[in-house]
């Protein structure tokens, strides 16, 4: 019966959605642009927040209506979604496939449980920074998926009356919260952090590159992480001493895991040192040239197989391909707001907190992104959020990537609720994990996290 609730409360405003949208356009005559691009832009919206339909189908909106409604001109639509961001989100998730195929991920974080031993802080310490290494260059749900397993395995190990304690429950927490964490520290960890360079780049013509966000991210997403760590240690309390005795088997590295251990590491200096290498080569390329490079030598280096490559395209079924079309509608839907005035009335809005001092509207960014995000995509809210940030930012005088990367940073912090992020809902479906212990701990985390960013942010973006 509650199913069924759902769905018809679901259906029942998709339908009101849709008899607005048409309403405005025929009660307007499509005179008004300003109300033609707010109608299109509530559509998407509303049907984000509340998944009304499946997310990707949204971002297809801005193909079947935005030229019609003379929102936006073909060539712009094109830009949109041909950016050289989607490209770059593109490469980074064919590395990521090869990682996954070859077992890379298994082989990595075997090789740090290991090493650290088999205490509860240590077993604690090992999966932390196991997820939060991975995460940095594959997708959060890919991380979460890869690592709950091997977390669950140890769960199960553990005898009936250890099940009940906090060490399981605080383990699967650190699986889902540093799958988020780790996406933080690299422009291609998480797609919202792609999507904000890409939103730069189209309307302020400001390069992000990856060397420009991972000074920032990376110390700030590892504080977070040892501070999500020091954390669960107190809440251990006695627990964090107990040892557990786990047979986890060595395996031996494979010639195909270091041939794509091989090409991602030359492609993570390639991205680090991009500006140096134009220099002194005098050919100007972009971090999607490095990533396309990587990702096409993945499929011409051959495997031990000598008649198949270390990926064939068959392989690339398993790629996020609407995680793409979400890059495109969104900045179809940015630059539709920005042509047609969306933006400039919202900032007038915000025109009210332009006398703060910049280290309060700095706090106030990132207090909004954290708690927006746990109810909304975090891909939908820099999207949104990110044209009007960098427009306000603006007007105060400033750059704005100034107050648009901690906003992303803190749309990747959605701690509290299963819905919040695909990490928590992966983690939660164990059946481990109670709705208010996950709302508590990340409530916890939240404010933690608030702390960090600003302060950090303050010093290292900004001072």
């Amino acid at each position: 019966m509650d199913i069924l609730s759902k769905i018809n409360w679901k259906n029942y405003l998709l339908t009101f959605t849709v008899i607005g949208f048409v309403s405005i356009i025929f009660l307007t005559g499509n005179n008004s642009l300003f109300w033609s691009a707010t109608a299109l832009g509530l559509l998407m919206i509303i049907c984000w927040i509340f998944e009304l339909i499946p997310i990707y189908i949204p971002a297809l909106f801005p193909l079947i209506f935005a030229v019609p409604l003379k929102l936006i001109t073909p060539i712009e639509l094109a830009s949109s979604y041909g950016n050289s961001n989607v490209f770059l989100f593109f490469g980074g998730f064919v590395l990521a496939l090869a990682l996954e195929k070859w077992l890379l991920h298994e082989q990595i974080a075997r090789s740090i449980i290991h090493f650290l031993g088999s205490s509860a802080e240590r077993i604690l310490l090992g999966f932390t920074a196991s997820t939060f290494l991975l995460s940095m260059w594959i997708s959060n749900t890919a991380t979460a998926l890869m690592m709950l397993p091997m977390a669950l395995a140890v769960v199960h190990a553990l005898p009936k009356t250890e099940q009940k304690k906090k060490f399981p429950i605080l383990l699967l927490l650190s699986i889902a919260y540093s799958s988020s964490i780790g996406g933080m520290a690299t422009l291609v960890g998480s797609p919202p952090n792609t999507q904000m360079a890409a939103l730069l780049d189209k309307n302020f013509g400001l390069t992000i590159t990856f060397w420009d966000w991972f000074k920032v991210g990376f110390p700030i997403s590892l504080c977070i992480a040892i501070s999500m760590y020091l954390l669960f240690l107190i809440l251990l309390g006695k627990e964090r001493k107990e040892k557990y005795h786990f047979d986890i088997p060595k395996k031996t590295w494979t010639q195909e895991q270091f041939k794509v251990l091989l090409v991602f590491g030359v492609v993570i200096l390639c991205w680090i040192f991009r500006g140096f290498l134009v220099e002194i080569t005098g050919y100007k390329f972009g971090d999607e040239s490095v990533a396309l490079i990587g990702a096409i030598t993945l499929f011409l280096i051959p495997s031990k197989n000598k008649s198949k490559p270390l990926l064939e395209w068959n392989d690339t079924e398993k790629l996020p391909w609407g995680i793409l079309l979400l890059f495109g509608g969104g900045l179809a839907l940015a630059t539709i707001f920005e042509k047609n005035g969306i933006v400039d009335e919202i900032n007038l809005l915000m025109q009210n907190y332009a006398s703060y001092s910049l280290w309060a509207i700095l706090l106030i960014v990132v207090f909004i992104g954290i708690f927006v995000t746990e109810i909304m995509s975090n891909l939908a809210l820099v999207t949104l959020m990110v044209p009007i940030v960098g427009s306000f930012a603006v007007t105060l005088g400033l750059a704005p990537q100034l107050l648009c990367i901690p906003l992303t940073l803190a749309a990747s912090c959605a701690f509290m609720l299963p819905v919040g992020t695909p990490p928590n809902a992966i983690v939660f479906s164990s059946g481990v994990i109670k709705i208010h212990q996950m709302v508590k701990i990340g409530f916890v985390l939240n404010i933690i996290s608030i702390l960090i960013i600003t302060f950090l942010y303050y010093i290292i973006g900004i001072l």
